[in-house]
């Protein structure tokens, strides 16, 4: 099984590295093969400054209080902004083009042999061919109203991606192909097991790119592929149940979206959640463009940039026009 995507969403860190100092993660072109479940093993827990053990939920409390910091900076800046066709960036058919090329035929990380590095590397269109069907499952620390309210918002921007990209994509009761898990610290920390389960021959650096998930990554969604191909089978993303609402709706939005093969983040990209600025907490405009260039029958999974360029030229040209700005008619 190969490992196509691992997108991370960086944030902020500062205050928690402190505390955390006394207590104790992107796909390749040509990803390394499978490592035998067998021999991996399972995330050491976090441990005091004696090496002892933390109490379960000592961390994430912790955490909980500094991500609702990070959140309340994030906005007393300006930051995570939820208008959809912001008028101070408006998009023109070359951002677009040059938008898409960087964000689909790109690896925002590579697999360094012990783990993912971040390093741009050129890559192929993937995207899935089988309908998308996600599913939910949750820790035993989020509570039920939470539950609800997060399938909720799931089904919603499921729609949405549908919409947008025109390939069918739903949430399910059960039997998905794409795993949204919201779970604390300690019930990530302990997620190996299932993770093998769901994916057979899940390789180590994916394994522990998201058991060992760091606190400045807010979130993490891996796409998976069978060897020789570019169309996704699965897809695993994990959200922090730490998160505050504003940024764990953000999460949701671009995990999902990366997810259906918008692996990379540009800091070029505007308006975009694709962007680690952090600027644009929600799917913009732009974004949903690039879903439809994406999932283009004249596009394939597996084209390299220099064929694709023509192709998305042609599209882009299609959604924007020639030279004016804003999408032409309407538009999902």
């Amino acid at each position: 099984m190969a490992v196509l995507i691992p997108a991370l969403r960086r944030g902020l860190w500062g205050a928690l590295a402190v505390w955390m100092a006394g207590c104790a993660a992107v796909p390749a072109a040509d990803p390394p093969a499978a490592t035998p479940v067998s021999t991996l093993a399972e995330t050491e827990p976090p441990t005091d400054a004696e090496g002892k053990p933390l109490p379960p939920g000592v961390l994430s409390r912790a955490m909980r209080a500094y991500y609702a910091d990070v959140e309340r900076s994030l906005r007393a800046q300006g930051l995570m902004r939820t208008e959809i066709a912001p008028k101070d960036a408006p998009l023109t058919r070359e951002r677009l083009i040059g938008d898409f090329l960087r964000i689909a035929l790109y690896d925002e990380y590579a697999d360094a042999g012990r783990g993912f590095i971040a390093r741009l590397t050129p890559s192929h269109l993937r995207r899935w061919e089988q309908p998308v069907r996600m599913v939910t499952q949750y820790g035993a620390s989020v509570p039920q109203a939470q539950r609800r309210a997060t399938d909720a918002e799931i089904r919603a921007y499921a729609t949405r991606l549908q919409r947008a990209s025109g390939h069918p994509v739903s949430l399910v009761p059960e039997g998905g192909n794409f795993t949204v898990f919201v779970l604390n610290e300690d019930e990530r920390r302990a997620l190996g097991p299932q993770l093998k389960t769901l994916v057979p021959g899940i390789d180590r650096a994916s394994l522990r790119a998201i058991t060992d998930l760091a606190p400045s990554n807010f979130c993490v969604v891996f796409a998976f592929s069978p060897p020789v191909r570019y169309d996704y089978s699965r897809a695993i993303a994990v959200i922090r149940a730490e998160l505050p609402a504003r940024l764990r709706s953000s999460c949701i939005e671009e995990e999902l979206a990366q997810g259906m093969g918008l692996a990379n983040d540009s800091p070029e990209a505007r308006p975009s959640i694709f962007n680690d600025d952090e600027e644009f907490s929600r799917l913009t405009r732009h974004d949903e463009m690039l879903l439809r260039i994406l999932y283009d029958p004249a596009l394939r999974p597996g084209m390299t940039e220099t064929q694709a360029r023509p192709v998305v030229s042609d599209i882009a040209t299609g959604l924007i026009g020639p030279t004016r700005t804003g999408p032409r008619g309407a538009h999902p």
